[in-house]
């Protein structure tokens, strides 16, 4: 069985497509969901597929969700896009379709939808939209290859992280085959503001980090107010400590307007996703998130990196030991 195939048909058989995508968009939530409606819209003109969700202000750039109307989910098929738990789903009338189908690439831990496809091995969603379209010979159209292109860019880090896999390179290079303005994508996402570059500097000012190579960072809501930065806005240096040759993993703690933290954490080799997922979080064993809700677990997560690093470092000098 395909689940390709299944997803294909389930499409032909609704007039209406809703498609759902996580909180706090990122750019392969927003290509993934984004290039998908693009995809189904060139081959489905007489079909209505709208996208919901919030605009985040960073991103409208690359794309910008729809009026949907309660009325509309009316035997509409809702589709999901990596969007993990049910919880971080963007707009709760995700339930309220005909039929609800999950794409996702994280860690299937909470199983919902009456289909769901979920592969781990993928760099991102936007990756497997386009596998979507190539899995039933759909030509993708160059809207929908600028957005899932973003999506793969982002979610690999430009092609840095674990996740890459040859499959991704191949992904990738079909859809460079379109003409979408590849430089100007390229610029707009490698491009930082005034304020987040000096929020970048404040990272490398502050970063705290032990002999271990476990590190962590607290940004306030006064620094973010001063910078005049949102929480989004802080996405964008999410992988600046680790271009730092002897961190191995690290914590961004963001405080909320409420005071509680939003904890971005990230890791070279050792899973962390073990530890997101006790602190109200999730997601990838090497890019996970979760919340701390006072300083004291603030404090607690980083022990808990920390002692992660710890054991690692151990294990290998056992190993160099025993050669």
């Amino acid at each position: 069985m395909n689940l390709y195939h299944d997803i294909l048909r389930k499409i032909k058989e609704h007039d209406t497509i809703i498609i759902h995508r996580h909180m706090r968009p990122d750019p392969d939530a927003l290509g993934s969901q984004v290039g998908l409606q693009k995809l189904l819209q060139y081959h489905f003109p007489q079909k209505t597929v709208k996208v919901t969700g919030y605009d985040e202000p960073s991103l409208t750039w690359l794309a910008q969700m729809d009026q949907v109307a309660d009325a509309d989910y009316e035997q509409a098929l809702v589709i999901v896009c990596d969007t993990a738990n049910t919880a971080r789903i963007d707009d709760s009338r995700y339930a309220t379709g005909a039929f609800l189908i999950k794409i996702d690439h994280h860690p299937d831990d909470d199983v919902y939808g009456d289909l769901s496809l979920v592969d781990t091995t993928a760099s991102s969603t936007s990756e497997m939209i386009a596998l979507l379209a190539f899995e039933n010979q759909l030509d993708l159209g160059e809207e929908a290859a600028r957005l899932l292109y973003a999506g793969i860019i982002g979610d690999t880090g430009r092609f840095l992280y674990p996740s890459t896999s040859v499959r991704t390179f191949e992904v990738a290079a079909r859809l460079r085959q379109y003409p979408f303005d590849f430089s100007g994508l390229a610029r707009k996402m490698d491009a930082i503001t005034w304020p987040i570059a000096r929020l970048q500097g404040y990272v490398y000012d502050s970063l705290e980090m032990d002999q271990n190579g476990a590190a962590r960072i607290i940004l306030s809501q006064q620094l973010l107010q001063e910078l005049r930065l949102s929480d989004a806005d802080t996405s964008a240096i999410v992988g600046a400590p680790g271009r730092i040759e002897d961190v191995q993993l690290w914590a961004i703690f963001v405080e909320q307007p409420d005071g509680h933290y939003r904890v971005r954490m990230r890791s070279k080799s050792i899973p962390i996703n073990e530890i997101a997922k006790k602190h109200h979080g999730g997601g990838h064993p090497l890019a996970s998130g979760a919340n701390a809700f006072s300083k004291e677990e603030v404090d607690q997560i980083y022990a808990e990196l920390q002692d992660l690093a710890k054991k690692e470092e151990n294990q290998l000098k056992g190993l160099s030991n025993q050669i």
